[in-house]
């Protein structure tokens, strides 16, 4: 998941050259969330592929292999951050 969103980051936040992609893993109980923030302003949404699509299916599985994901503008006011959250299966047992 982690890559998908760092893959959306670099190809589609159309920054100026310089800005820098951060990541940022934050652990709590049950949970880890990982942010992946850029300087791009526009939201990504997840869309439906069509079988001969090249792409169009990173979100689709974030959504799907993730316990949550979302996005937000970045509280400074430049680009925004997206976020996939991870949590073991109840009982999993390990």
């Amino acid at each position: 998941m982690l890559t998908e969103l760092v893959n959306n980051a670099v190809q589609h936040a159309r920054t100026p050259q310089g800005r820098l992609v951060m990541i940022r893993f934050e652990l709590r109980p049950g949970r880890l969330r990982v942010e992946v923030h850029d300087a791009g302003d526009t939201l990504p949404t997840a869309r439906t592929a069509q079988p001969d699509d090249e792409d169009g299916r990173g979100l689709w599985l974030v959504e799907r292999l993730s316990a949550g994901w979302g996005c937000r503008p970045r509280e400074d006011g430049i680009g925004k951050l997206v976020w996939a959250a991870l949590a073991p299966e109840a009982g999993d047992g390990r």
